[in-house]
């Protein structure tokens, strides 16, 4: 192995975390990458392949994303970055193990600090009929924690889909994170209230500013003026791009391994997403998690009843609702594997729900 080679793990890493486009030479480095992470990483890695539960998996973009990325980054956003750049950097599986012991620590913490931010940013909402009619949401407190509100303003962006900033106190100024929906300018509408602003950077669907803390009123109102005026309707409204149609009788084993050869894929390069119409529960339809907000589903095509996928759709326990009653739905999702018990097994990873004909 060359000197660049034994790096290929880390750069993997990097490439996943930064949500870059998975095209050309990334998509190339990426696939050499994920083979060296899943056979021989470095001890920092390996380490947090093993406190994450993904020792012995096949770890993918997706473990990176939601798994190993969130551990690296707590440090910085809790402590201090150093600690992740020395367990990345480790020679040893000993030293390594102590410092990431450290980082999963930070992690958890991290958790239960943009649980609570995240949950009450969403009460200021909810208990503000103006704030629920806006087109944009900005939000500021003082003792909100700086490296977890960049995460909050996704999440926010998420939810009531519209452009978000969320600001607090730091040396005397309001800083903040700032995130956008799909294709509105969200860069422009900060630019827009420059003269209101210290400094400010970013791009089309993240930025970063800060400001005098007298000057949040004013950037609250002129922001959200300027949204109103430049954002579209359908811009506001969440979607999900479908590739195409398909009957679960098409889902085999064969098909999925055609769909795994245009891996790995992350954006411009997205996992293939399906619909299937006309679907319902086998009959063991329940809701799971710890606050039941979670859908665990048999789902079969009415008419190829034969065919029954297991299928798992959180954040829709509502659906719960006309799934019981054996109404008709549409499904659109991706295909995933599913390791349980040592067994793999194809399982449907729903996107949403909709009754069908409606």
């Amino acid at each position: 192995m060359s000197e660049l080679e034994i790096y290929l793990d880390l750069l993997c890493v990097s490439i996943a975390s930064d949500i870059v486009p998975m095209t050309g030479e990334n998509r190339i480095l990426m696939h050499h990458g994920l083979l060296l992470l899943n056979n021989n990483p470095g001890p920092g890695l390996n380490s947090i392949i093993k406190t994450s539960g993904l020792q012995g998996k096949e770890i993918t973009v997706n473990d990176i994303v939601f798994k190993i990325a969130p551990i690296i980054n707590a440090a910085g956003r809790i402590e201090s970055g150093k600690r992740a750049v020395d367990l990345l950097i480790s020679a040893t599986s000993k030293y390594a193990e102590i410092v990431v012991e450290d980082m999963n620590s930070y992690n958890v913490t991290r958790k239960d600090i943009d649980r609570t931010i995240t949950e009450e940013a969403k009460k200021i909402i909810d208990d503000n009929e103006a704030l629920q009619k806006r087109k944009s949401t900005v939000l500021f407190k003082s003792d909100w924690h700086k490296g977890i509100i960049g995460i909050v303003a996704s999440r926010l962006t998420d939810y009531y889909y519209r452009p978000t900033v969320i600001l607090t106190q730091s040396n005397g100024f309001a800083t903040g994170s700032a995130r956008s929906v799909e294709g509105y300018d969200l860069y422009k509408a900060v630019d827009a209230c420059s003269h209101l602003l210290e400094n400010y950077g970013g791009h089309m669907y993240a930025a970063g500013l800060t400001m005098k803390l007298e000057n949040v009123a004013k950037f609250n109102d002129q922001f959200e003026e300027f949204v109103s005026q430049t954002i579209q309707e359908d811009q506001l409204k969440p979607f999900i791009e479908v590739d195409t149609e398909i009957s679960f009788s098409d889902i085999t084993p064969k098909f999925f391994r055609l769909l795994k050869q245009f891996a790995p894929f992350g954006p411009a390069n997205m996992t293939p997403v399906f619909i299937t119409q006309n679907v319902t529960d086998y009959g063991k339809g329940k809701l799971v998690g710890k606050t039941s907000d979670h859908l665990k589903l048999d789902l079969m095509q009415n008419d190829e009843k034969s065919v029954v996928f297991p299928a798992i759709a959180f954040n829709m326990g509502e659906s719960i609702r006309f799934i019981e009653k054996r109404i008709p739905f549409d499904v659109c999702y991706q295909i995933v594997e599913n390791e349980f018990l040592g067994k793999t097994s194809l399982q449907l990873y729903i996107k949403d729900i909709k009754i069908s004909n409606c």
